[in-house]
C-alpha cells in the first residue's frame, strides 16, 4: 500500500500550483478582528481584539450574574449594610497569612483607628464599622503581634498610631473587642486589662472565647473543639432572624484567625463534619 507520506508534493511549475492561489475570504462576523494576510498582528488589531474580548467577557459575566446573583461581585441583599470602606481596606492588608500580610503605614493606621473611634462614638451614621469588622481587624492585629514573623508584625507606624488611639478606644469599644485586641494583657500595656478577665456571656460564648484564646496566640485546635464551637453558632442567622447566640465580633475573630493561622487537616475536618451535620449530608 502506498503511504500518503511518500506522495510527491505539488510542483510550483505545474498547472495545479498552489503558488499565487488565494482562498476566498470567509464572511466576517460583526465585531471580529481583521488580521492582515501576511499573518502579522497590527497594533490596531490587538486593540480591537482586546476591546472585543472585554466586551464579550462583560456580557458573559452580566448574564451569569442575572442567572445567579451569587456570582456577581456587586450583588448584595438590599437589607444588608455595607462594610466600612476604610476598615475593609485595612482588613485586606492585615487579615491574611504570615507572608502575605502588608503592614499599614502610619497615615493609613491613623485613618483606620480614627474611623473606628468615630464609629464607636456614634459619629459615623452612614458607614459605621460593624462588629464583625472590629472582630476581624483586631484579631488580625493580635495574631500579627503574637506569632507572625518580624517582617509582617506591626510596623512602627502602626505602633505609634495604636499608642495614640488605644487610650481613647478602650473607653468606647465593647468588652469582647477589647478582649480580641489584647487577650492576655501583653500588647496594650496598662490599657489591656480586660482581656485576661474576659469569659463571655452564656455557655456558647464562653466555649468560643476559650477556643479563641488559643487561636489568637497562633495555636491550633482539634476537630472536636471546632465541631463544638460551630454547633453553637450554626445555622448562621439570616436577615430578620433572631440574634446570634454569640457576639459577631468574637465569631468573626475566630473565623479569620483560623484562616490566618492556616488551618490544619484536623481543623478542616472539624469544619466539614460540623457543616455535614448541619446540612444533613
Amino acid at each position: 500500500m502506498n503511504s500518503l507520506l511518500l506522495r510527491p508534493l505539488p510542483s510550483a511549475t505545474t498547472s495545479g500550483s498552489l503558488v499565487g492561489r488565494v482562498s476566498p475570504a470567509a464572511p466576517r462576523r460583526p465585531g471580529a478582528v481583521a488580521w492582515p494576510r501576511d499573518g502579522r498582528c497590527r497594533r490596531g488589531g490587538v486593540a480591537a481584539a482586546g476591546a472585543w474580548m472585554e466586551e464579550a467577557g462583560t456580557a458573559v459575566l452580566e448574564e451569569a450574574a442575572r442567572r445567579n446573583p451569587a456570582l456577581s461581585e456587586t450583588y448584595r441583599p438590599a437589607g444588608l449594610p455595607r462594610p466600612n470602606g476604610t476598615v475593609l481596606e485595612a482588613q485586606g492588608r492585615v487579615c491574611t497569612g504570615p507572608e502575605q500580610t502588608r503592614p499599614l503605614g502610619e497615615e493609613l493606621a491613623m485613618r483606620v483607628l480614627d474611623t473606628i473611634l468615630r464609629s464607636a462614638t456614634g459619629e459615623l451614621k452612614d458607614e459605621p464599622v460593624s462588629s464583625a469588622q472590629l472582630g476581624a481587624f483586631f484579631a488580625g492585629m493580635t495574631i500579627r503581634a503574637n506569632c507572625f514573623p518580624e517582617a509582617t508584625q506591626w510596623s512602627e507606624g502602626e505602633r505609634r498610631a495604636m499608642s495614640l488611639f488605644w487610650p481613647r478606644l478602650v473607653h468606647v469599644l465593647p468588652p469582647e473587642v477589647k478582649f480580641i485586641a489584647d487577650p492576655e494583657g501583653t500588647i496594650m500595656g496598662a490599657n489591656g486589662l480586660t482581656g485576661p478577665r474576659y469569659i463571655g456571656q452564656g455557655t456558647a460564648e464562653m466555649r468560643l472565647v476559650g477556643a479563641l484564646r488559643e487561636v489568637l496566640a497562633g495555636g491550633h485546635l482539634g476537630y472536636e473543639e471546632i465541631q463544638c464551637v460551630l454547633k453553637d453558632v450554626l445555622p448562621f442567622g439570616s436577615m430578620g432572624a433572631s440574634s446570634p447566640s454569640v457576639s459577631e465580633a468574637l465569631l468573626a475573630a475566630f473565623l479569620i484567625g483560623q484562616r490566618m493561622n492556616r488551618e490544619t487537616d484536623r481543623e478542616l475536618k472539624g469544619y466539614c463534619l460540623a457543616f455535614d451535620d448541619e446540612l444533613g449530608s
